[in-house]
């Protein structure tokens, strides 16, 4: 059985997931603001955290990476088109948004359709830019969608900060428009909901296909 774990963190309200299996390995997606408390619910689910996946790289989404790769000493993968956005937040992104933030070089650099398998758990990732050149989702055991920054409920993330694109926003709204109508989104911001209910609900997806 697979659990996740939501957190809502920081002066963005950026959500945070921590998603384990039974045998208690632990994955982290998006370590939003606020290390310490992301640590300590590690810790109360007794989990043992194997990796940090990264939707992107702004810093509302990784102000608690420096601290808990610090403390845990665990790999971070980011798909490559935001490294040098990681690795270079603390002078430019973390400052436009009046955050603070460490700089942080990932371990893994992925792709489109690249896997990462952690016990039960396995994230298929959906290269999906438009928020940022290198914004992904990650699709878990085909049935969960850690959507980032693109999809939201009933919305999309906002295109207009250096390296979005309104166009490809798009063509990620439309790609993932075509996945299975079940499947369950864990956004970035604000509450969940499914492919399903987007396809009904979200004006840009809807826009993306034409519609309008």
């Amino acid at each position: 059985m697979i659990n996740i774990e939501k957190m809502i963190l920081g002066p963005f309200q950026t959500n945070c997931y921590i998603v384990y299996d039974d045998e208690k390995n632990a994955v982290v997606i998006d370590p939003a603001d606020n290390a310490k408390a992301i640590l300590k619910k590690l810790n109360e689910l007794q989990l043992n955290l194997k990796k940090v996946l990264l939707t992107h790289a702004h810093p509302d989404h990784v102000c608690g990476l420096y601290d808990i790769v610090q403390k845990k000493d665990v790999p971070v993968y980011l798909v490559s088109e935001d490294v040098e956005m990681l690795e270079t937040n603390s002078k430019y992104f973390g400052p436009m948004l009046g955050m603070e933030v460490k700089d942080v070089t990932p371990d893994g650099i992925l792709k489109d359709g690249d896997e990462i398998t952690v016990g039960e758990m396995n994230f298929k990732v959906l290269h999906t830019p438009g928020h940022t050149e290198g914004s992904c989702c990650f699709l878990l055991n085909g049935k969960d969608l850690f959507s980032g920054d693109t999809l939201f409920y009933t919305s999309m993330g906002r295109v207009d900060l250096p390296g979005g694109s309104e166009e490809a926003m798009m063509n990620s709204l439309l790609r993932l428009s075509d996945l299975d109508k079940d499947i369950k989104v864990y956004p970035g911001h604000g509450p969940g909901t499914d492919i399903g209910k987007e396809l009904r609900l979200n004006p840009y997806i809807q826009k993306a296909k034409g519609l309008w």
